[in-house]
Order: C-alpha cells, then sequence, then structure tokens
C-alpha cells in the first residue's frame, strides 16, 4: 500500500488479488461492506450486520488485525490516519492529492512508518517521523539503524526518537499540530503507525483460547480451542520453529499460507503449517533491510546462550569495479553453535542473504555447515567466499 501511494502502483485494482466476480465463478459467495456482529455456536449461524444470518458447519475466523490507535486528544481529526486497510489506502492518496499535501509527520519508525516515508518523500513531501524508541527499526543491530538513519537523512526525512506523542490539534501554519514530549510541530498531515492488535472479539465471545501474544491460539491445523472453528492470518498465533513458542506475527505471506492449510483441512485433506522463522524485510530508498530468526535479547528469553558477529562485505566479487556495501550480522547458540537469528542492510543483497539465511534457520544448521555451505558463485552476483561464509566463520571464532 505504501508503493500505491508512493504513485510506484497506478492504480488501486492492482493491489486487489481476487475480485468478488472471480470468487463467484468459483462457487464462493462474497458479501461487501457486512461484517459480522455474533456468532451463535449452539445453532450455527453467524449473525451478520445486514440483519441476515449464514448457516455453517465449520467456522474460519479470519478476523485480522487494526491499528492501534492511542486514546489522545486530537486523533479523530481530519487529516490524521492510520494504514492498515486498502481504503485506508486509497483515503491517503486521495487526501494527498486533494489538500496539496507539503507537509507529513509520522508516528512510529518501524516496517509502515519506513516504507512511508518512502513513498512521501517520492510524492514531494517533506516528511518527519517520531517514535517512542531511540533509533529507527529498532528490531535491527544499533550499528544497522545507524546505516538506516543515515538513508533517511540523505533523503531529507526527518527523524526524532525518544519522542512521544501528547495531543494533536488544529494548526496555525498548517492544518494539524501535534504536541510532543519535545515540542510542537505542524503538518498537513499524520500517519500513526505504532503498530496493530489482532481482532479477537468474536473469539472472546466464542470462548475460545487465547495465546501469550493476545491472538488467538491455533495447532498446526489452524484449529482453535473449539471443535469446528479455525483460525487464520492477523488474528491468530503461528509457530516460532527458532524460540519453539507460538507468536504473533502479522505478515502477508504467513496469512496467505495458514489460510491454504485451513482450506485443506476443512475439505477432507491432511496437511499441517510448518511455522515460520520470522523472516522479514522492507526497502527504505535505496537500501534493503533484512532479518530472521531471533536478536540477542529474544534468544535469551528462549534460553539460549547467544554470541554474534557482524562483517561489512562486499555484495559482489572485489574483482568487478564499484562496491556494493553489505552488512550481515549472525546470531548463534554458543552451546549447540545453531544458527538462531541474522541481520543484512545494503544497497543490494542483503534480501537475497536473509532468504538464504532463513533456510539455514529452518534446518536447523550450525555454523559449521554454514561457514561452508555450497552457494552459487558468480563475479557480478556474489564472490567465491560469500559475506554469509566469512560472517559464519567469524563468529566461529568466538566459540
Amino acid at each position: 500500500m505504501p508503493y500505491y501511494i508512493g504513485d510506484v502502483i497506478k492504480e488501486e485494482k492492482r493491489l486487489i488479488a481476487r475480485t468478488p466476480e472471480k470468487f463467484r465463478e468459483t462457487g464462493i459467495d462474497v458479501k461487501l461492506n457486512t461484517s459480522a456482529e455474533g456468532v451463535d455456536a449452539d445453532k450455527g449461524i453467524v449473525k451478520l450486520s445486514d440483519g441476515t444470518v449464514i448457516p455453517y458447519d465449520t467456522l474460519i475466523l479470519g478476523t485480522g488485525s487494526s491499528a492501534f490507535i492511542p486514546k489522545i486528544p486530537g486523533v479523530e481529526l481530519e487529516g490524521v490516519f492510520s494504514l492498515k486497510k486498502l481504503d485506508d489506502a486509497i483515503n491517503i492518496k486521495k487526501f494527498i492529492h486533494n489538500n496539496n499535501c507539503r507537509k507529513a509527520i509520522i508516528v512510529g519508525a518501524g516496517f509502515i512508518g519506513m516504507e512511508m516515508s518512502e513513498a512521501l518523500r517520492m510524492r514531494g513531501i517533506d516528511t518527519a517521523v517520531i517514535d517512542l524508541l531511540p533509533r529507527p527499526a529498532i528490531r535491527w543491530d544499533p550499528e544497522f539503524s545507524k546505516v538506516i538513519l543515515e538513508e533517511l537523512t540523505r533523503q531529507n526525512v526527518i527523524f526524532s526518537g525518544d519522542t512521544g506523542m501528547v495531543s494533536i490539534e488544529q494548526g496555525k501554519n498548517f492544518r494539524l499540530r501535534m504536541n510532543t514530549t519535545k515540542g510542537e510541530m505542524e503538518a498537513d498531515m499524520i500517519l500513526i503507525a505504532i503498530g496493530i492488535r489482532p481482532n479477537v472479539k468474536i473469539a472472546n465471545d466464542l470462548g475460545l483460547q487465547i495465546g501469550r501474544s493476545g491472538a488467538i491460539q491455533v495447532d498446526y491445523s489452524q484449529r482453535t480451542s473449539k471443535e469446528g472453528v479455525y483460525a487464520v492470518g492477523d488474528c491468530c498465533e503461528v509457530y516460532h520453529r527458532v524460540s519453539h513458542r507460538w507468536v504473533h506475527i502479522p505478515l502477508g505471506d504467513v496469512a496467505n499460507k495458514q489460510g491454504r492449510v485451513a482450506g485443506r483441512n476443512i475439505g477432507g485433506g491432511t496437511m499441517l503449517f510448518p511455522g515460520v522463522v520470522g523472516a522479514q524485510s522492507f526497502k527504505l530508498f535505496s537500501l534493503e533491510v533484512a532479518a530472521t530468526g531471533l536478536d540477542e535479547s529474544e534468544a535469551i528469553s528462549c534460553g539460549y546462550f547467544p554470541v554474534s558477529a557482524m562483517i561489512w562485505g562486499n555484495a559482489f566479487s572485489r574483482m568487478l569495479p564499484g562496491e556494493k556495501r553489505l552488512g550481515v550480522k549472525l546470531v548463534a547458540d554458543r552451546a549447540s553453535r545453531k544458527l538462531l537469528g541474522a541481520q543484512a542492510v545494503g544497497t543490494t543483497g542483503a534480501v537475497s542473504r536473509i532468504n538464504t539465511l532463513s533456510l539455514a534457520l529452518w534446518n536447523g544448521m550450525v555454523l559449521d555447515e554454514i561457514a561452508y555451505a555450497d552457494l552459487a558463485y558468480s563475479p557480478p552476483v556474489g564472490a567465491s567466499w560469500d559475506p554469509i561464509h566469512i560472517a559464519a566463520q567469524e563468529l566461529m571464532r568466538q566459540l
């Protein structure tokens, strides 16, 4: 959706994977602008907002998640947005066009905040990002966050860390004024991107078990604690193969896979969702930023004894002219030598390295295997000793 707002994607219809008409062609009824108001499990019916009911034999909850909006004065004002649904993206793009926006404030320096900072700058909008935490993309190592901050600065995005919202009101020189813990800021629009919450109201009404993460508890088949009720997507938990815990990772690719697993099982087949390793990435102007698995603090909380190493290398062979600087960080368990997590930042090659390391995590590989893994070599795209090899060997020296 940030790429639609930034006008890289011109038409909203390109964001729609399948239209209602396509669903209906395959015998799937779609009710638009209609919400599920409640479920009567004893009668096996779903009560809809239009006053009708739908009977069911098996129920799938795909209630998703909602943007978290803090309860502060002014969040209801025109020009204050969150970005979670397609309608949000359409409304933001329309607002920018109709109001000749010149200045924006983004609250939150996570994935959405970073991607939206690029989208707004691409529209020529002066952009500032504030966050309660001291640095952007706090999930990444401080040295990588520094690179991210340098990229924001290079692209004329102002970042203010250790800064919280207090209130929003009508502005003087611009439409809105935000009062923060560090003073006042004005802008034509404000985007609040400080996280999401799973939608579990119907699950609670049904008496379903809710996991420690606050999302619906499911098993590997996507079944909930109630017979005949499944849950998929942002509203439910997923098994993490490295932490060995059920966690909440609200990503579109995870939801897609969970939906297929649930559908296969309901249709009479047998399929288990094997879990995730937490692979994630975003693009920020010229940077690829990616991570997978656990960081040191997460590893400690899971009972591991983490040790880490970071290297800076080149995304391709040094024989070729030019340099594509690439940083790779690995985290491993001192006792078992197993890889626990990885991070990468660079103008190219970061995502491909993290995808490779995600497979290493998936298969429980140890550093000794990763350090000599057989990876494709060609000077334009990679060196004979890849940054993955070098990082693994550097980490082995610490064991």
